[in-house]
This record gives structure tokens, C-alpha cells and sequence, in this order.
């Protein structure tokens, strides 16, 4: 038993055996008379929830996790070159890949009854794009032995060496899945170009997410100005309806003012009539009692007096 062949099992179990596993193996040692084995198995460190879901999803899927960080390789190759068409392509296929090995990592955490919070897989997510962006931390997710999540932003050599467990020389005879996208030792000058690639790689994705964020606020703004418009219309509608109605309000109070004279004056024109039909009837009145007297004086007159008697 190596100390490498404890550490892949170790890192393989979930985070809550890991402690226990561990001691276990750490008593193997003792038990077969290697002290030096246990000391280092007793210093191997329990790896992060973020860090356990991609050395699961390294074992299970080292084939694709190969591709992945040769993806990575050919997108470095494109940005030293400065092949736009390639490079354009191959960042496309680099968001296709990350997302999808982001929700296989979820769904495969779920299946084992350990499902992940958004927060996790988001650093999941952030350490499958450093695996592309740097070479180092392609070989630290490649040995399926991560501590931590690793970060694709301004990633240095040694927060990539503190996040995967050192198993000092034991350690030096890699797993045939971290062969798969293992290059021969380069220069230092060969260093300082891929530091150049790193930092131009980091640059334009600063730019690509630049302009995402300037093409969501442009779709912000129209949204706004539309919604602007929109009010304002409705505003200036209100305003003509409130101009008509005042203008009828106007009409109105002017004919009320208009049937206002009409009404005094057929008031005064109906006062006069009855004034008028008053002493008509008065008239009347005395009329009829005139000749109803005449009447009465001739009706009681004698009959000699009468024209024609005798």
C-alpha cells in the first residue's frame, strides 16, 4: 500500500467519511510497520463539498475531464496564434462543456444522495474554467485529489499546488488520467509565453464579460426608454382627454349660462301671461255679472213695458 493508494481512495469517499477512512488506513500503516506511511496519511487533508463533487466526477468521468483540459490547451494555442475564427470556436465549445460538466457534477452529487446548494456548483463551475485557463490547475483537477475549489481569475502556481494534497515523492508517479493531458517540462521561456497567453486569455474574457454586461444594460436602457415612451404616450393621452373634457365642461357651463337668460326671461314672459290671464278673467268676471244683471232686470220687467204689449 502507497501513500498514493490511499490518497485515491480517500479523495474518491464522500466528505463525511473521509475523517474515518482515514484513520483506518492511517492504523493499516502502523499495523504493517510503516511509520512514516501513517505520519503521512494522518497529514492528508479532507477535501472541500466543491472539491469532492469534481474528484467524484474525475473518477467517473476521467475521459471527458481529459478533454476538457485539452480543450483548454488548444484554446491557449488559438490566443498565442491569434486565430479569432478558431479562438471564437473554441470559447463557444468552452461554455457548452463547462456547463454541461457543471450539471452532470450536480446531477452525480444528487444520485449519490448528496445533492449540492447553487453555491457549490457555482465554485464547481469556477474550477472546470481554471482547469481550461491554466495548465497547472488542469493537472490539480486531472489528479482527482483536489482540497479546494480553484478559482479561474487570477490563478497563481501556488494557491494551485495548495489545493491539491501533496504526497510528496510518492506522489510523483501520476495517475493514467492526469497522463492523458500531461506535456513534457518547459522552458522558462516557454513559462513566460504561457504567462502571456494566461494574461491575454484572462483579458479577453474580461472583455467578453465586458461586453455581455454593456449588452444587458443596452437591452436595460431600451426596455427603459420604451417604458418611458410608453408612459409618456399614455400621459399625453390622459392630458387630451383631460383638454376635451374641459372644453365640453366650457360648453356646458355656457349653454347652462344660455338656459339660465332663457329661463328668466320665460319666467318673466310667464309672470305676465298670468298677469295678463288675470285681468282677462277679471273682465270676464265682471262682464258675465254685468249681463247677468241685465239680464235679470229685463226678466222682471212688466209686461207693458215690454215692446209689442197691447
Amino acid at each position: 500500500m502507497t501513500l498514493a493508494d490511499v490518497a485515491d481512495e480517500l479523495y474518491g469517499v464522500p466528505p463525511e467519511e473521509f475523517v474515518e477512512t482515514r484513520e483506518a488506513r492511517r492504523k493499516d500503516a502502523r499495523a504493517g510497520g510503516d511509520r512514516d506511511l501513517a505520519r503521512a496519511v494522518g497529514k492528508l487533508r479532507k477535501p472541500s463539498t466543491a472539491a469532492w463533487v469534481v474528484n467524484t466526477l474525475v473518477r467517473r468521468e476521467p475521459d471527458e475531464l481529459a478533454q476538457l483540459v485539452e480543450l483548454g490547451a488548444a484554446l491557449r494555442d488559438a490566443q498565442g496564434s491569434l486565430d479569432g475564427d478558431e479562438l471564437k470556436e473554441l470559447s463557444q465549445q468552452r461554455h457548452r462543456v463547462v456547463a454541461a460538466l457543471t450539471r452532470q457534477a450536480r446531477s452525480l452529487a444528487s444520485d449519490l444522495g448528496r445533492p449540492v446548494s447553487d453555491a457549490v456548483a457555482g465554485q464547481v463551475q469556477d474550477t472546470l474554467r481554471a482547469a481550461i485557463a491554466d495548465e497547472d490547475a488542469g493537472q490539480a483537477v486531472l489528479s482527482g485529489r483536489l482540497l479546494t475549489a480553484l478559482s479561474h481569475r487570477g490563478l497563481a502556481r501556488s494557491e494551485v499546488s495548495g489545493a491539491v494534497a501533496d504526497l510528496g515523492d510518492d506522489g510523483s508517479a501520476a495517475a493514467p488520467r492526469r497522463k492523458r493531458a500531461r506535456k513534457g517540462r518547459t522552458t522558462a521561456e516557454e513559462r513566460r509565453r504561457r504567462e502571456r497567453e494566461q494574461a491575454l486569455a484572462k483579458a479577453r474574457a474580461d472583455l467578453e464579460e465586458a461586453e455581455v454586461a454593456a449588452a444587458e444594460a443596452d437591452d436595460e436602457a431600451r426596455a427603459a426608454g420604451d417604458r418611458l415612451a410608453d408612459v409618456t404616450a399614455r400621459r399625453e393621452e390622459a392630458r387630451a382627454q383631460v383638454e376635451d373634457l374641459e372644453q365640453r365642461l366650457r360648453r356646458a357651463e355656457a349653454e347652462a349660462a344660455s338656459l339660465g337668460a332663457e329661463l328668466r326671461d320665460a319666467q318673466r314672459r310667464r309672470d305676465a301671461g298670468e298677469r295678463r290671464s288675470g285681468r282677462a278673467r277679471t273682465a270676464r268676471d265682471r262682464a258675465r255679472a254685468r249681463v247677468e244683471r241685465l239680464a235679470a232686470d229685463t226678466d222682471g220687467a212688466a209686461p207693458s213695458d215690454r215692446p209689442g204689449a197691447g
